[in-house]
């Protein structure tokens, strides 16, 4: 398949005045978080109402991925949704980043910018889209299969999935953080697969993207220790060939050196005293 250009960007979108919007919005960037990744109960509640809502936006934007819808179109359906459950697209605004979701076709590894560009028989789409509730974020991704996509990305996106779920199982209470990159590093090597390594899951709650780092390939540095109460994203983001990647002109569209497919799944988790609950359930 050719590949991808930028394509026509429409206005942003309104969001109505009685949505309270996260403090970040148009300003160049968020207030550092300096609280503690560890979240005490009302918080982690309000969280859960974020994180479903967020899957069902997930879920209800994928069921639309055909051949012949714009990414455009995903994104309107994804703000309205959230917008008519009084929740705030978290991306809209956030750095200046024009949407309120990120579509990641083909060889887009993350933060694609819906468009004017029509999905096409064959390929893969990540929606990613997060929403501000009751002063919380939840996070979450998917990638989705237009019409006929071809037996190697196919295996790909499957294997993403697994990689990611694999990672969950491994979040205990004691364990470092670095346990996650590990394990999704060693399943992908499986495959050949690169793993991206400079975009990584995040702290999450109050602030969008807090200072925890949660790196999805082995690097001992990251240490941290995983702790009850905690709640974070895990996001793999899984190359066909090369781990890197290069930017386009707009700042956001990262997409693979190589030119060929990445796929990506995202959920926030809570950690518990026996492993990881997963909040970004529908």
């Amino acid at each position: 398949m050719p590949a991808l250009a930028p394509a026509a960007i429409s206005p942003r979108r309104a969001v109505p005045a009685s949505i309270p919007r996260p403090e970040y919005v148009d300003r160049p960037a968020p207030t550092p978080f300096e609280g503690s990744e560890v979240k005490d109960a009302e918080t982690i509640e309000r969280m859960r109402a974020a994180c479903r809502l967020a899957a069902q936006a997930r879920d209800l934007v994928g069921s639309h991925v055909a051949p012949g819808i714009t990414t455009d179109e995903l994104d309107r359906i994804g703000h309205e949704f959230l917008c008519d459950h009084g929740a705030y697209p978290s991306t809209l605004g956030y750095r200046g980043f024009p949407k309120s979701l990120c579509s990641s076709v083909n060889e887009v590894v993350c933060h694609g910018i819906p468009d004017a560009r029509v999905v096409e028989d064959g390929d893969i789409v990540n929606i990613d889209i997060t929403a501000f509730l009751d002063g919380v974020h939840g996070d979450t991704n998917a990638t989705f299969l237009a019409g006929d996509v071809d037996e190697e990305s196919r295996l790909l996106v499957e294997r993403t999935r697994e990689a990611l779920d694999r990672a969950i199982k491994a979040v205990q209470p004691g364990r470092r953080i670095n346990v996650v990159g590990r394990v999704i590093e060693a399943y992908a090597r499986r495959f050949g697969y690169g793993v991206v390594r400079e975009f990584t899951g995040h702290g999450i709650g109050t602030s969008f993207h807090s200072g925890l780092v949660v790196p999805h390939y082995d690097d001992p540095r990251f240490d941290d220790e995983i702790r009850v109460g905690m709640t974070f994203t895990i996001e793999p983001m899984l190359n066909l060939g090369t781990h890197e990647w290069e930017m386009w002109d707009d700042g956001w569209t990262a997409v693979t050196r190589d030119g060929r497919r990445s796929a990506q799944f995202e959920h926030t988790l809570l950690v518990t005293p026996t492993g990881a609950e997963v909040l970004t359930l529908p």
